[in-house]
């Protein structure tokens, strides 16, 4: 069966915190795919969503979210909803469902997410592996200079409270080749194939603090990240510094 791709609200609206969708597919093997969603999925090294699947009054619980993929391995464009066994048995083809994520984890995805690109302006070094989850978040960057937790926690805060709008928008694939530097992510590229690459600009008039490819959920101003800091700097190789993050 060809799965058509699943339309992506989170992508313009990581608010959103619920839809109503119908059922396309209940893959045994990896989950419920919808035509429509506002649950993210596991990628560029943000977790994926958590939430609830409603099946008229009976609430099913949505464990993870994942990219779909064909029995060869490779990204369909659709979206899986990872149920227990049982319930996920209980989906018929067809039906119309209520979709929730967990907006309180999200929130805190959202709030890590952009903090991450606050990092990267501040360290301004290229990003070799990165992990964004509700508990915490980590970046490793190329580099062999030292780096100061107390220093990198006191320059987050104070572009937290710069309130510096986060917007969506994107550059063509014609830009982005004549713009490399846009790419921080050695172990992550952005997706290709539409001719247009979704990006994430923090800033405000000519005043540019990130501006990068990116598929991930984030706040509408950094205001909104709150208390955040570095808990931990870590030399992981010889090129390698990881800096941890954490909520307060």
């Amino acid at each position: 069966m060809t799965l058509p791709p699943t339309l992506e609200l989170f992508r313009q609206d990581s608010t959103l915190a619920e839809c109503t969708a119908t059922v396309l597919a209940a893959d045994p093997l990896q989950g419920v795919i919808l035509d429509r969603t506002v649950c993210y999925p596991l990628g560029g090294g943000q977790a994926g969503d958590t939430g609830t699947l409603w099946l008229g009054d009976v609430p099913l619980a949505i464990t993870d979210t994942r990219k779909h993929k064909s029995a060869e391995g490779v990204a369909t464009g659709a979206i899986a909803h990872v149920l227990a066994a049982d319930d996920l048995a209980r989906i018929p083809v067809g039906a119309t469902v209520r979709v929730a994520i967990d907006a309180a984890r999200r929130r805190k995805l959202m709030r890590f997410h952009t903090t991450t690109h606050l990092l990267c302006h501040l360290v301004a070094r290229p990003v070799d592996g990165c992990s964004i989850t509700a508990d915490s978040a980590r970046l490793d960057f190329v580099m062999t200079e030292p780096l100061d937790k107390d220093e990198l926690s006191a320059g987050l805060q104070g572009l937290v409270q710069q309130a510096w709008p986060v917007t969506v928008s994107q550059v063509s694939d014609t830009e982005l080749d004549a713009n490399p530097g846009l790419v921080k992510s050695m172990s992550v590229q952005p997706p290709r194939g539409s001719g247009q690459v979704r990006t994430i600009h923090i800033g405000r008039g000519d005043t540019l603090i990130d501006l990068q490819p990116c598929g991930g959920t984030h706040v509408a101003n950094t205001a909104e990240i709150g208390a955040v800091r570095v808990v931990k700097v870590e030399k992981k190789s010889a090129q390698t510094r990881r800096v941890v993050l954490a909520l307060d």
